[in-house]
């Protein structure tokens, strides 16, 4: 009888045994998928600078190009639709650009486009290096409100003889459930292909730099690029190129991929771990 009950009690201890693995394996799964979500919301921000710094990048180009008389029929549209309004106002060498997407929106390279982006600049074509600077004014980006004023210092030419554009970043982004977020740092754009074409489709961008992300929880995450983010702009997402982030709790390596024009990821937890995460 006392063999029986020492038995049970041993199959009971063992049963807790487990049953506390299994709750402490079922928090830690909460926690990590909780944090992988913010990196995702984070690779939404990503998205959203990028299509914000080519808008600003091919309406400059476009104007730039106008103001040359080297525009092209059929190029005055800067790869933008008929929904989008581009107004100009030229003073003696300075120009503001008014790109205005409407209060209803208009689809622009796939994403649902709202309000506008100004940006102005002092045009000097014999500059080395031009200023942009730019507001986002009631502007939505896929339904997310996007607030944001910082600015684009374009050079001419970098070391690999390529134009290059550093974006300062300062933005706030909040998403239709409240979720919100800032981002600040430095995003560098070298463009690598299509510069000079006139075509839109064909310009291909190379990202670089660090940035940190804050969410209204408090939980701030610091990313610095690793491998070049490669964006190119008839693509909804990065192609290739990878990020590292850290985190007070975590870290690990974002990696977009090699190549392929989809919306899938990884994440590369510090331990070795590895997730695939679907982008939105």
């Amino acid at each position: 009888m006392k063999a029986m009950t020492k038995l049970m009690l041993a199959l009971v201890v063992l049963g807790l045994t487990f049953t506390g693995c299994s709750n402490e394996d079922s928090v830690a799964q909460e926690e990590q998928n909780e944090d992988i979500s913010e990196v995702r919301l984070s690779s939404e921000i990503d998205k959203a600078a990028s299509v914000v710094g080519d808008i600003i990048i091919d309406a400059y180009e476009g104007q730039e190009l106008s103001d040359s008389d080297r525009l092209a029929e059929g190029q005055s549209r800067n790869g933008l639709p008929d929904c989008v309004t581009i107004t100009i106002v030229a003073q003696q060498g300075f120009r503001e650009v008014t790109v205005d997407f409407g209060t209803e929106g208009c689809v622009v390279h796939g994403h649902l486009l709202k309000g506008q982006i100004v940006f102005s600049y002092t045009r000097d074509p014999e500059a080395q290096q031009v200023l942009i600077t730019y507001d986002l004014i009631n502007f939505f980006f896929d339904a997310k409100n996007i607030i944001g004023s910082k600015t684009l210092l374009k050079e001419l030419s970098n070391d690999n003889g390529n134009p290059q554009f550093t974006h300062t970043l300062d933005m706030t982004v909040i998403w239709p459930n409240g979720a919100q977020a800032s981002r600040e740092g430095l995003r560098i754009r070298e463009w690598v292909e299509g510069f000079g074409s006139g075509v839109f489709s064909d310009n291909v961008f190379e990202i670089m730099g660090n940035w940190s992300t804050t969410f209204v929880n408090g939980n701030t995450h610091s990313y610095e690029v690793i491998t070049p983010l490669r964006r190119e702009v008839i693509c909804f997402f990065f192609v290739s190129g990878s990020v590292d982030v850290q985190r007070t709790n975590f870290g690990g390596t974002f990696d977009y991929g090699n190549g392929d024009c989809d919306n899938q990821a990884t994440f590369t937890f510090n331990n070795g771990n590895v997730i695939d995460v679907t982008l939105n």
